[in-house]
């Protein structure tokens, strides 16, 4: 049984799609549970729609998300790599093959007449005017120098069919696919034709890419089968989809990977959210790390189904991924979010870390969530109403004088010795915890919600701070 050998093949056109990325971790999971090898490929052919900086952004990607290759590009390794504009004489080689093969001819249409062509619904397509030439005629235009491309030879009739191993069975009639340019007058190859030469010298036995993709392979089995070339087997994917209506697309202006983890979203929850697009585990997990998703994925998990993007589900697991990290990693994560806040650097950052990390799941909200620690100001009383509590400004006006004296009489003002206090509190007076908790939180911080709670806000404030918040609430209330 062959080895199994999955590729990569990316055109360096800007940033990193979702949907590319999911190609990308499909093809790694999979050559991963089959004991296989992962291949980077770049299909830079078309100058273009080339982007500086792309093929950066390609490797840092693939690094950051922990998706490692087995050859192409590496940083620091001694692979490949495979450049496909740097492969221009295999494929003109190759090109010319195919020609004596019969399943490519050379054309010299200028690009007036090209443009002139329209099939009968006014679509421009190619008529095989030069598939008709003879030896001779093609002998003395190429001796001439006349510029020419070389068009891949579609039969006129019948059926292309190939077995998808998602979709099953696709059938496409070859009068449906136009003689497209397989060798473009500059020399370069188009990437109909490079994919299918490079995939073949690469040994590549799984072919892992969009279901854009569906209705063009028949033409390219046409030229393994031309070159009698084995065919790969083919796994083709569902789009990823913003809303029931359109795809996400980069052309749209939709995020990108390197966008979600400017965000604030932890990279692990990322890779692990873009694998649950498409893709479901035999299990009711969902959150992997990329070992588990190595482990447990397969083939017979991948949907035909479209999947839509879901950011509050990513939001939520990257909550989850948060909540596991302590509060030392979370502070070295958080750190460059904390400090656009305006609190930071004037409290105890890890204890901002410790009541943010269950409460935070993308961290650029981060600066909003404890900005109004240095906004304290007036405010309306009825943030004292609660129902649930059973509290409200009159409460407040009992319980604060009560709770700044007993928490100025407090030698240790952590965490536990202040809500044991204000606890103590309540229990002298008769009332429930959350009917004082509610009422010095709100005296504390001038809000309704907070990332903690009375106890971790007044630890986070220290003692002098609020002492004096609490006085100051009072006196917004009237006093007694």
């Amino acid at each position: 049984m062959k080895k199994v050998r999955t590729r990569f093949a990316p055109s360096p056109t800007g940033y990193m799609h979702i949907g590319n990325l999911r190609t990308a971790l499909y093809g790694y999971l999979y050559a991963m549970k089959e004991g296989g090898d992962f291949i980077l490929r770049l299909e830079d052919t078309d100058s273009k729609r080339y982007v500086d900086g792309a093929v950066q952004i390609i490797y840092d990607t693939l690094k950051d998300a922990g998706i490692r290759y087995a050859e192409g590009p590496d940083v620091g390794g001694d692979f490949g790599p495979y450049i496909q504009s740097e492969r221009g004489a295999i494929y003109r080689a190759y090109a010319e093959k195919l020609v004596e093969l019969g399943g490519a001819y050379y054309c010299f249409c200028d690009k007036e007449r090209i443009d002139s062509l329209k099939d009968e619904n006014g679509i421009g397509r190619y008529d095989k005017h030069c598939l008709h030439l003879s030896k001779e005629e093609i002998r003395e235009k190429l001796a001439a120098g006349v510029p020419y491309v070389i068009r891949q030879n579609i039969p006129e009739s019948g059926t292309g069919s190939y077995t998808d191993l998602v979709y099953g069975e696709v059938s496409v009639d070859f009068k449906d696919i136009e003689d497209g340019v397989l060798l473009k007058s500059d020399g370069m190859p188009t990437y109909n034709f490079a994919n299918v030469v490079d995939d073949h010298l690469m040994g590549i036995t799984h072919v892992i890419r969009g279901s854009e993709y569906l209705s063009s392979t028949p033409k390219y089995n046409l030229m393994y089968d031309a070159f009698g070339w084995e065919r790969p087997a083919y796994i083709h994917l569902p789009p990823i989809m913003k809303n029931s209506h359109e795809k996400l697309s980069k052309r749209n202006g939709d995020a990108s990977y390197q966008d979600l983890v400017d965000k604030g979203y932890v990279k692990e929850a990322i890779v692990n959210y873009i694998a649950l697009l498409g893709w479901s585990p035999k299990s009711n997990v969902e959150k992997m790390t990329l070992r588990e998703l190595e482990e447990n994925f397969s083939l017979a998990g991948i949907n035909k189904s479209p999947s839509i993007f879901d950011e509050p589900k990513l939001r939520w697991l990257s909550g989850e991924y948060i909540k596991a990290m302590t509060d030392e990693e979370f502070l070295s994560l958080s750190e460059p979010f904390l400090q656009k806040s305006k609190a930071y650097g004037k409290y105890d950052s890890l204890k901002l870390a410790h009541i943010l990390k269950t409460r935070t799941e993308v961290m650029s909200d981060i600066p909003s969530k404890i900005d109004f620690i240095e906004e304290f100001g007036p405010f309306d009383s009825a943030l004292y109403f609660n129902k649930k509590m059973k509290s409200d400004e009159n409460i407040a006006r009992e319980v604060l004088p009560d709770a700044l004296e007993k928490l100025s009489s407090l030698e240790t003002f952590e965490n536990a010795a202040i809500y044991a206090a204000l606890c103590d509190l309540a229990a002298a007076r008769g009332m429930k915890n959350g009917q004082v908790l509610w009422c010095v939180r709100v005296a504390l911080t001038g809000r309704e919600n907070t990332p903690g709670g009375a106890s971790e806000m007044a630890e986070i404030l220290g003692k002098e701070r609020s002492l004096e918040r609490i006085s100051k609430a009072l006196g917004f209330l009237g006093g007694k």
